[in-house]
């Protein structure tokens, strides 16, 4: 009898599939005159109904989701040990998220915030005096260094006198080596921070008292590391990791981070390699939360954020563990970050698994010797958060490949067919894999017109706070597009063909296509590969349990229930990795600037989950008897979700105290200067200088605030450096639309004070420049050569300028109390057309500074807190006053 998987063209009765004499199809079906062996009698064969086959996917897809968001508000599986006390860490977070926000420099970092953790470290130390076990050393550091970051587009960064409490517990006889808890305490403008990070440094206090109580010494040591800077990019654990003499005894580090406000803390970032570190994780953590797609998608450097992790890694050199909170990042560095919206729940799972994996890494021998353990990935993920499951790279390259063998096997085994069916199957699958594809890029091509169209209607960023809508509309498009090709394929080109042949055919599109990306993927070395892998072993084990069924009754109601379950696990999980994305993605794409077209992004990351949960759901397609209601069903949703997007009912923010969605936009009054080469003034003004965070700008504001409209847009002054605004952060590749309200003078307290030094011919031909500064904890300097001109060395980094931004360079400047005068020198080569004491407008280069008052009574002018007090209720304006002094040599 012929495989069910040969496509025969015939005419089947109403409502059923029959197995048909040969020579009744149309000639595509018929082999080169190679006669067919005699058939059995007719055998009915079950197709699905439209509704029940609807019902049950969407029931699978629903069940599914539901048990992913069950698994995400259980935070605490099972009972606390009671080793960790989470009220106790509460009354921490609360007390440090009590002083405000806490910006470098601020007396509310430096001083507030210290005398509060020492205060606590000293408790913890008087303990252990007393007791057997354990000794603990504490240390206030001030560093000052500097280094350079490929971060947002590169820049380099100097720091004076930031603040690091350092705490050193280790057994009574003293140890070599030691593990390092990191977290900060510092915040950015305006934000209590406290999700990001005070909440971790909350959870290391309590860590550490619970440590310090064991009746167990310790077999090796802890430093517990309250870094008081890396809001400012990462420096004061560059401070910790090059200049503190106890460095040089970490092994490996566990850091605690935050891009969202509570929820599970998710381990997104290990190694690099030693996998004895994953395996410390798996073993140890009591709510293990981990993936290592979220480490492969974050080091690709798609998401624009940065941790501690990067500093540790690249200038101590020691591997480590980076977990994170990334529920709600709407309201991440915001004034909604605060201790109420953090459950205990959150603490009591992030304190457990913490010290469970501290007491786990300073009790093991690889801490001790850890290079002989160093080389090797792992592949890691947890299951709903109730289990891990690890492996090393090179099991799951051999498991991957043994998938895929198994994949070709099964497929060459329908190929390799007696006479010309294995020909005609590998000619329908091939066809067949066309039109899946053809069906993907309709699906993808449709929903980006889509995106584009709500984005020139200006509805943009409507799933900002409505998410399922976005669900809807977009969704509704790719999957019904999808099927739509699907549907006219069966209808037109397969017409008459068994519709039970299809579907097993299509399951092999769907195994072949998957089997595909696993391939490439771990060619690639990618330890994501285990998804694909998934995607494969499960469906095809289905398959294969399942073939009499299939083969005997169709597309029955047991068939259809069991291929399903079938599905499950693999499902599950990738609708948690979806889950992830967008529990990420959404979030960011309210701070990502105003050159990125968050429509199309979200609308490219619907379009591509709708792919993937649908590429084993085309085998129902060809199973059921018609798609015309579902097809209507598709196109009603559409088209509902559609009207209620471009009546501008779904607004993209909200100020709901419980849900907040808010609108971040930054606002700095400002005055600036400009001297030409003589230094003399050129011009001068002051203004409000507004930046949107999202791609919307002002569109929403300028009805509340109406003096903000396209009349005051700014315009880039290429001849200036940085455009001749002060930026922050070097990101103006990201939001250049700007707006620059006319306003009065600025006149901060401390001023800058910038000086030119000395400037000098060298010996070498270039020119040395020496020059200080004296001003608040912010500086940003930027450094123009003009045409002609380089910079050729620096008093920076290791000396050598590095990440020239078209041009340009960005140098962050912060520093703590008491903080000497900043001096900085570089050397320029001249343009080689002008002599080296070249005058007139141009002249060698031109050098700005920036001063950025975060804090205190200079934070604030009347006309700033008019302009704010005129913003919605959904919108977070984050202002502070700034000035930008730009000279010209």
């Amino acid at each position: 009898m012929e495989s069910d998987t040969t496509v025969r063209r015939i005419k089947p009765p109403f409502g059923t599939q029959s197995y048909v004499a040969p020579g009744h199809g149309s000639p595509w079906d018929r082999g080169g005159g190679v006669s067919e062996p005699k058939r059995k009698p007719d055998v009915s064969l079950d197709l699905l109904r439209e509704g029940p086959a609807t019902f049950l996917v969407c029931v699978f897809i629903l069940l599914l989701w539901a048990l992913v968001h069950l698994s995400l508000h259980q935070l605490v599986i099972g009972k606390a040990s009671g080793e960790f006390n989470a009220e106790r860490a509460r009354q921490h977070l609360e007390r440090i998220v009590s002083v405000g926000p806490r910006p470098v420099g601020s007396h509310e970092n430096e001083v507030l915030t210290v005398e509060f953790l020492l205060e606590q470290i000293e408790k913890v130390r008087a303990m252990t005096e007393v007791g057997p076990h354990h000794l603990l050393s504490v240390d206030v550091q001030r560093p000052t260094g500097s280094f350079s970051i490929d971060f947002l587009g590169g820049f380099t960064s100097f720091y004076a006198r930031v603040t690091n409490i350092v705490v050193r517990l280790e057994p009574k006889g003293g140890s070599k080596h030691l593990m390092l808890a990191n977290c900060h305490f510092d915040t950015v403008a305006n934000s209590p921070g406290a999700s990001d990070d005070a909440v971790s440094c909350a959870v290391m206090l309590e860590v550490l008292h619970s440590l310090a109580n064991q009746s167990t010494p310790l077999r090796h040591g802890v430093i517990f590391l309250f870094n008081g800077a890396e809001e400012n990019v990462l420096q004061a654990s560059h401070g910790f990791i090059t200049k503190h003499l106890w460095a040089k005894q970490v092994r490996a580090f566990i850091n605690l981070e935050a891009a969202g406000v509570g929820g599970k803390e998710v381990v997104f970032q290990t190694g690099p390699e030693n996998p004895w570190l994953v395996q410390a994780y798996v073993r140890a953590a009591k709510h293990p939360f981990a993936s290592v797609v979220g480490q492969e998608v974050f080091q690709s450097g798609i998401i624009p954020s940065d941790t501690d992790f990067r500093i540790y890694r690249d200038f101590g050199n020691i591997p480590g563990i980076d977990l994170a909170f990334i529920e709600n990042g709407f309201i991440y560095h915001t004034k909604y970050d605060t201790a109420d919206r953090i459950l205990t729940g959150s603490i009591q799972r992030a304190g457990d698994n913490i010290l469970a994996v501290l007491k786990h890494l300073l009790m093991s021998e690889e801490l001790a010797d850890s290079s002989e353990y160093r080389h090797g990935n792992m592949v890691f993920f947890d299951v709903l958060g109730t289990v891990m499951v690890a492996y090393p790279a090179r099991v799951g390259t051999i498991l991957n490949y043994m998938v895929a063998v198994a994949t070709f096997i099964y497929l060459a085994r329908k190929a390799s067919q007696p006479g010309n069916r294995g020909g005609r199957y590998v000619r329908n699958l091939a066809f067949a894999t066309v039109v899946a594809l053809l069906g993907w890029l309709v699906a993808f091509l449709s929903v980006l017109i889509v995106a584009v169209l709500v984005t020139l209607l200006g509805r943009s960023m409507f799933w900002y706070t409505h998410f399922y809508a976005s669900v809807c509309l977009y969704g509704s498009v790719a999957t019904g597009k999808m099927v739509l090709v699907h549907t006219l394929a069966k209808n037109l080109y397969y017409r008459g063909v068994r519709m039970v042949e299809l579907g097993d055919l299509y399951l092999d599109v769907s195994l072949l296509l998957w089997c595909c990306s696993l391939l490439w993927m771990t060619y690639r070395g990618l330890c994501s590969a285990y998804v694909p892998m998934l995607m494969v072993a499960f469906p095809l084990l289905t398959k294969l349990l399942l073939a009499n069924e299939f083969k005997n009754r169709g597309a029955s109601l047991k068939y259809s229930v069991l291929y399903l379950a079938g599905l499950a696990l693999p499902y599950l999980h990738i609708m948690f990795l979806i889950w992830v994305v967008f529990e990420i993605f959404t979030p960011i794409m309210g701070r990502s600037g105003t050159e990125i077209p968050p429509e199309v992004v979200l609308a490219a990351l619907v379009t591509i989950a709708t792919v993937f949960l649908s590429s084993f759901f085309l085998h129902f397609i060809y199973l059921v008897r018609s798609t015309k209601w579902f097809l209507a069903g598709m196109g009603s949703v559409f088209t509902i979700v559609f009207l209620l997007v471009s009546s501008g009912l779904l607004f993209p923010y909200s100020g709901s105290p419980d849900r907040p969605r808010p609108k971040r936009v930054i606002l700095q009054h400002t005055t600036r200067t400009f001297y030409d080469v003589h230094g003399h003034v050129e011009a001068r003004d002051s203004g409000v200088w507004i930046n949107s965070f999202d791609y919307t700008g002002m569109q929403h504001v300028t009805p509340h605030v109406p003096q903000i409209h396209d009349g005051v847009r700014t315009n880039c002054r290429e001849d200036r450096p940085f455009c001749g605004f002060p930026w922050f952060l070097p990101v103006k590749f990201l939001s250049k639309k700007n707006w620059y309200l006319p306003a009065p003078d600025v006149s901060p307290s401390s001023p800058v004070d910038f000086r030119l030094v000395s400037k000098e011919e060298t010996g070498w031909g270039t020119v040395k420049m020496t020059f200080s500064v004296k001003g608040p904890s912010h500086m940003s300097l930027y450094l123009m050569p003009h045409p002609g001109a380089s910079l050729s060395t620096w008093s920076f980094g290791d000396g050598t300028p590095q990440f020239d931004l078209s041009g340009e360079y960005f140098v962050f400047y912060s520093h703590g109390l008491d903080a000497p005068t900043w001096t900085f020198w570089f050397e320029i080569q001249p343009p080689r057309d002008k002599p080296p004491s070249a005058s007139g407008p141009d002249g060698m280069i031109s050098v700005a500074i920036s001063a950025h008052y975060f804090f205190g009574e200079d934070q604030k002018t009347p006309q700033l807190e008019e302009l704010l007090s005129r913003f919605p209720s959904w919108a977070f304006p984050s202002s502070w006053v700034s000035t930008y002094d730009l000279y010209r040599y």
